[in-house]
């Protein structure tokens, strides 16, 4: 089972986008798949039709259990989504006051790390959402993944936004019993805009080593993806954005050296 986290510390540049586009692909392709939502913005529930303020259980469980000294099986806070293979763990706005707590309270930071062991033989892959602040739900997703995914939007500030990401997880790193391999991904890049050129070249020019070599395109048919509910994968696998995460995927799954092995038979997205 591979666990991935997608993360950056500045909102708008492709998070949840990114991680229902690869949800979505990995389901398309056979491979059972768990996202979870650790933003209390609650945006990759929503996407699939739950009302963050509506549910009565959701991952905030996971760490109210912590801190009331108990344990919960994280199989009860699993939901299905309109997609087959693919399975939800959903966030509510409860998640905003965690931090407040985690300051008296020991073992937050590692909630999720000692809760994905039951999941083992459950899942092929699992996808974390992640709030963009440095807090403790963060900690909790980069010290219980295998691989994170940095979306950066191209343009300005959001290259600003991943100097901060990068010194977050140089932090991280200090802390981790095991190295954290991590992929740059250019996003809402418009071959048309100069920003979008310009910034895409000083990505080239100061991450490259990390930086995946293409690039995911501005392109109105994730938004209507979002609108239906359903992962881009599965509402136009043809559009420009969802062969550009498919080239993503087969790279990140090329360079991750326990990547579970593709089902026997290759699932092939729906047609809309």
């Amino acid at each position: 089972m591979e666990i991935w986290t997608v993360a950056n510390l500045k909102g708008g540049v492709g998070k949840t986008t990114t991680a229902v586009s690869l949800g979505g692909l990995l389901a398309a392709w056979g491979f059972r798949t768990l996202m979870v939502d650790i933003d209390a913005h609650a945006s990759l529930s929503a996407y699939f039709g739950y009302d963050p303020d509506q549910l009565e259980l959701s991952c905030y469980d996971l760490f109210l259990a912590t801190t009331e000294r108990r344990t919960i099986d994280i199989r009860q806070l699993i939901f299905s989504t309109n997609t087959p293979r693919l399975d939800l763990i959903p966030a509510t706005t409860a998640l905003a006051g965690l931090d407040r707590q985690s300051g008296r309270l020991n073992g937050l930071g590692l909630v999720l790390k000692r809760a994905f062991p039951a999941l083992e033989g459950s899942y092929d892959y699992i996808l974390i959402d992640c709030p963009p602040v440095l807090g403790i739900l963060l900690i909790n997703a980069l010290a219980a993944c295998d691989r994170l995914i940095i979306p950066v939007q191209t343009e300005f500030l959001a290259l600003k936004g991943l100097e901060r990401m990068m010194r977050t997880m140089d932090m991280v790193l200090r802390v981790r019993q095991s190295p954290l391999r991590h992929t740059i991904v250019p996003t809402y890049f418009d071959p048309r805009s100069r920003s979008s050129i310009d910034s895409l070249a000083e990505l080239r020019r100061m991450y490259d080593a990390h930086l995946w070599k293409g690039h995911i395109p501005a392109d109105n048919r994730l938004r209507d993806a979002s609108r239906s509910g359903v992962p881009p994968a599965f509402f136009d696998p043809r559009s420009r954005a969802v062969v550009a995460y498919t080239d993503l995927l087969e790279t990140l799954r090329r360079e991750s050296p326990n990547s579970p092995v593709a089902p026997s038979r290759i699932y092939p997205p729906a047609v809309s």
